[in-house]
């Protein structure tokens, strides 16, 4: 076992926190833990100035890496960071009224913005296609109702970002749009199966990978044609279709791990170390940080009893090292 490999095994953890500002306690952990990074929700970020300065203070702890700071900044209701010049319409406002040619000036002048307050990550876009009508986790946040409609704004949206110097983010693989319940309250459950996803779910995020996308995020949901297992911790799923089928070598990151749709699967920390060996890079939490440092110690565990594999984690490691370069390279131009 590498004893050195431990103060790194925090580089896989994004994590939030609750409240206008991180808390010393919050702030303490990232440093001492050397966290990967941060997620920003709308209660962080109540002014410009305010998101500005905590990013600053976040950004503080680090003495030696650069974090992820990291946003849902997807237009319409997802907008963390509200009011011009961050604030921008709904995909589905741009689908289906304003066009293309208006969603890329626009979110021209949204990356721009969000890189100038210190964000590096933007988890978007949404690949999904809008297949269920009942699907309200998904309303307004998809481009299109068919795979046509969705590519070019994922183009678009992955193209913009790179130039912005944003990370991006494909989700949430591998399609949410068919199916059944918001995965934030209970597990999603679909019914397509392969051979449909290769034909209208896989397009979009093909188109979004061809553009060169830095992540993907998957979801919580469950595909019985694929797997009995839920997508977070299908090892099927994330290597045969998103590394083989897809074809991506970035890093792949959960949904926030504190959803309802996984905890209520099992433990947290179990759950965590599950998702981690399905194939994920990165592990996710929302602003719930007790469950964070939880998972996160559980894990820690589980490697120093020999549960995960040290090599298993150095590519991860080396994934997430290989996007941050991007960030370093960024910031020293």
């Amino acid at each position: 076992m590498n004893s050195d490999l431990i103060n790194y095994i925090g580089q896989l953890f994004i994590i939030g926190f609750s409240g206008e500002e991180p808390s010393s306690a919050f702030l303490n952990f990232l440093a001492e833990e050397n966290i990967g990074g941060v997620i920003l929700f709308k209660e962080n970020c109540p002014t410009h100035q305010k998101t500005k300065t905590n990013i600053e203070l976040i950004r503080s702890v680090y003495l030696s890496s650069v974090p992820f700071v990291a946003v849902d900044q997807e237009g319409g209701r997802v907008c963390r960071i509200m009011g011009a010049p961050a604030e921008f319409p709904s995909a589905t406002l741009y689908g289906t009224k304003y066009g293309l040619e208006r969603f890329e000036e626009d979110y021209t002048r949204v990356a721009m913005y969000l890189e100038s307050l210190g964000i590096n990550v933007n988890l978007a876009p949404v690949c999904d296609i809008f297949l269920n009508p009942k699907n309200d986790c998904l309303k307004d946040r998809c481009f299109g109702e068919t795979a046509q409609e969705v590519i070019p704004f994922v183009k678009a949206m992955v193209s913009i970002s790179r130039k912005s110097l944003l990370l991006s983010c494909l989700k949430h693989f591998p399609g949410l749009g068919a199916a059944q319940n918001d995965p934030h309250h209970k597990t999603a459950v679909a019914d397509y199966g392969p051979l449909t996803w290769e034909q209208r779910e896989k397009l979009p995020f093909a188109a979004g990978v061809k553009e060169g996308a830095d992540i993907i995020m998957t979801t919580h949901v469950r595909l019985l044609q694929f797997d009995k297992q839920i997508v977070t911790i299908s090892s099927k799923i994330v290597s045969q279709y998103l590394r083989q089928r897809l074809g991506f070598d970035g890093a792949v990151t959960t949904d926030d791990m504190t959803m309802k749709g996984l905890t209520s699967e099992g433990n947290i920390g179990e759950m965590t170390v599950q998702a981690f060996k399905a194939g994920h890079d990165l592990l996710l939490f929302g602003q719930n940080m007790e469950l964070a440092m939880e998972a996160y110690e559980y894990f820690k565990d589980a490697y120093l009893r020999g549960d995960i594999d040290a090599e298993r984690i150095k590519t991860s490691l080396n994934r997430i090292a290989g996007i941050k370069f991007k960030l370093a390279k960024s910031v020293s131009l």
